[in-house]
């Protein structure tokens, strides 16, 4: 420090990540946490790879402080917490967190969401954050244009108006909307059904994520369908909202809170039942198991921890399926020998392997080539114009990493990276879910694994 006491690595009297805790809206108290994580941070440097937030705080401390961490400004501290786009990359690899049993129990993602819902708290969000925070009024905004939407958003100057109004980067391609919701078609299709006890009670409920029910309800078909071909019995509940991500991105909590509460009152029949609950989005399963667990208060907490061990991604409840009678091999076509396969960073915070990876492995001949960088999408970080060219810029790896596998055939587990792929690699990549779905089908592939004829035998 600037009095010339070194700053101890073990957690102060102001460590807190639980935000029912008084001492966690304590700006002092937090402050003294901020400078024992960068003290930290800097004597290690493991994590100067992921973000900006890392090779920003490390030049600040070596070029401007002198090494004394207690000297890094006010300012630089918010650029150093701005830069962060909640990868969970740092956590996943720091030796040093609560996860590892760790005694500086550092955990540097969620000391930027303190340091955010302390802001949150003083100032009233732009309008662009509180827009971007609500997903389901813009699909549902999306939907009453006619189309209207999809069209603006590639005019030039309306993406002008976008950047100087809402602070959406110009060149930031965005994903479509879709013209009718996921809902529509599963009730249409008679997924959407009251929950009972019975002998036909659901085996799983699908929590198919704001951007399938907005933007991409054919990926939502498409995880019905795998989950029916290996004999799940699944259902769909009508009414979920956003898991909350995009608002606690800029620290609201009230409508993280605000949200879960909705799919809590949804979701509490099936957890009475027992049943899984299968995210199709990796941030949505984190966010249900890890997040809401911790940031939500008083009885939604308590039923958050109830939900939180049914809770799966939808490719990792198949894949445990592997050794039952049920798992389905039957593929009848294929989608080549490679297929580049990215494992998203809210995928790997879970610790749960890569389902996705090792069902597309069952498909005859596939052989998925992996790549594991951050793609640098993060959420609509990348969509805002501080975040844009970073974003490109961090997730230049993966995209390396993608074309280097040769494959005409991209995958990934997350929706957005698919978006992200799409604007700076040139190809968009498909979800597990769908090659599978479409390799279940004689027709779904060129490369056929057996004659049309042999279908029905």
């Amino acid at each position: 420090m600037s009095d010339g006491r070194k700053i101890s690595y073990q957690p102060t009297a102001g460590l807190s990540y639980d935000p029912i805790e008084t001492l966690y809206w304590d700006s002092e108290a937090l402050q003294g946490e901020v400078d024992r994580v960068f003290e930290v941070c800097s004597g290690c440097r493991m994590c100067f790879k992921y973000c900006d937030s890392f090779p920003l705080l490390f030049k600040e401390i070596d070029e401007a402080c002198g090494g004394d961490v207690s000297l890094v400004s006010p300012g630089v501290t918010e650029q150093v917490m701005d830069s962060c786009f909640q990868c969970k990359l740092c956590e996943v690899q720091c030796p040093y967190t609560p996860r590892d049993d760790h005694e500086f129990k550092l955990d540097f993602p969620r000391l930027v969401h303190r340091w955010k819902a302390q802001r949150a708290r003083r100032r009233k969000g732009s309008l662009g954050e509180r827009v971007l925070a609500n997903p389901d009024l813009l699909g549902a905004l999306a939907r009453a244009s006619g189309g209207m939407a999809n069209v603006l958003n590639r005019s030039r100057l309306h993406r002008l108006f976008m950047e100087k109004v809402l602070g959406v980067h110009r060149e930031k391609l965005l994903p479509d909307f879709a013209r009718s919701t996921f809902e529509k078609w599963a009730r249409r299709d008679g997924l959407c059904k009251d929950v009972d006890n019975s002998a036909d009670a659901p085996e799983a409920v699908l929590f198919q994520t704001c951007f399938v029910q907005h933007n991409s309800p054919e990926l939502g078909r498409d995880a019905i369908e795998v989950l029916q071909r290996n004999g799940v019995k699944v259902v769909c509940a009508e009414g979920f909202r956003c898991c909350g991500m995009p608002a606690w991105e800029s620290g609201d909590l009230d409508t993280l809170r605000a949200n879960a509460r909705v799919n809590l009152d949804l979701l509490d029949p099936f957890v009475e039942l027992g049943a899984r609950v299968l995210a199709i989005n990796p941030t949505c399963s984190m966010m249900m198991r890890r997040e809401w667990p911790e940031l939500l208060e008083g009885e939604d907490r308590e039923r958050a921890q109830r939900l939180a061990p049914l809770v799966a991604d939808v490719s990792e409840y198949i894949w445990n399926l592997r050794d039952e009678a049920r798992f389905n091999t039957d593929f009848l076509s294929s989608p080549g020998d490679k297929v580049a396969y990215h494992a998203p960073c809210h995928l790997r915070a879970q610790a749960v392997g890569f389902p996705g990876r090792d069902l597309l492995r069952g498909i005859p001949g596939v052989k998925p080539a992996m790549t594991m960088e951050c793609c640098g999408h993060d959420g609509t970080w990348s969509m805002t114009v501080h975040g844009f060219e970073a974003s490109a810029r961090v997730g230049k790896k993966a995209f390396d990493g993608m074309q280097s596998a040769d494959s005409e055939v991209w995958a990934t587990d997350c929706p957005l990276a698919a978006v992200q792929f799409e604007q700076h690699a040139g190809r968009r990549a498909m979800h597990p879910l769908t090659l599978l779905a479409r390799a279940y089908r004689q027709d779904g592939f060129e490369k056929r694994l057996r004659e049309p004829e042999d279908e029905t035998q």
